[in-house]
C-alpha cells in the first residue's frame, strides 16, 4: 500500500493553530447561555482579528472560515440554519474586513475594526433571517437590539485583540 504524506508548510501550521484556538473559543461560547437568541460576544472573533493585523488578511480569513465549519461539524449545525447564519456573517465580516483594513491606521485601529466586522456578521445574519426564514419585514424590529450587541461586542472584542497585539509586541 502507498502512502502519501501532505508537505506542510509553517502558515499552515500556524493557520491550524489558530484556528484551534477559535475554535475552542466558539465551543465555550456555545455553552454560555443568550440573554437574547443569536445575541452572542463572538469572542472567537479576537482571533481572527489577531491574526488579520499579525499575519494578514489571507490567514485570518482561513482561520474564521475553518471555525465554522469545524464549531458547526462539533456541534451538530452542519448545514443547518444556524450555519448559514453562521457562514453568511462571517463571510459579510470577512469582507468588511478586507475593506476596513486599508483604512489609514492613524485613525482605524482593532477596535474600530471589530466594530465594522461586528455589524458586518449581524448584517449578514439579518439578510439570511429575512431572506430565507422569515420573510417579513418585521424582522427590521431587531436591528436596533443586534445592532447595540454588535457595538457593545465589537469594541470589548476589538480592546482584547488591542491588548494581545500590545503584549505580543513586547
Amino acid at each position: 500500500m502507498k502512502t502519501t504524506q501532505i508537505q506542510t508548510t509553517e502558515d499552515d501550521h500556524r493557520i491550524a493553530k489558530l484556528a484551534a484556538i477559535a475554535i475552542a473559543l466558539h465551543m465555550v461560547e456555545a455553552v454560555i447561555p443568550s440573554p437574547l437568541p443569536g445575541v452572542k460576544p463572538g469572542i472567537a472573533n479576537i482571533i481572527t482579528l489577531y491574526a488579520l493585523y499579525k499575519y494578514g488578511f489571507t490567514t485570518a480569513a482561513w482561520v474564521s472560515i475553518l471555525r465554522v465549519f469545524a464549531s458547526s461539524l462539533l456541534l451538530g449545525q452542519f448545514l443547518s440554519p444556524t450555519f448559514a447564519l453562521s457562514l453568511s456573517g462571517t463571510l459579510l465580516s470577512l469582507c468588511a474586513l478586507w475593506l476596513t483594513m486599508h483604512l489609514p491606521k492613524k485613525w482605524f485601529s482593532s477596535i474600530s475594526l471589530s466594530i465594522f466586522a461586528a455589524f458586518a456578521h449581524i448584517a449578514g445574519q439579518l439578510i439570511i433571517v429575512r431572506l430565507w426564514l422569515i420573510p417579513h419585514a418585521g424582522v427590521a424590529y431587531l436591528i436596533p437590539i443586534f445592532a447595540a450587541a454588535a457595538l457593545i461586542f465589537g469594541v470589548i472584542n476589538g480592546l482584547i485583540t488591542a491588548k494581545l497585539l500590545i503584549n505580543r509586541a513586547t
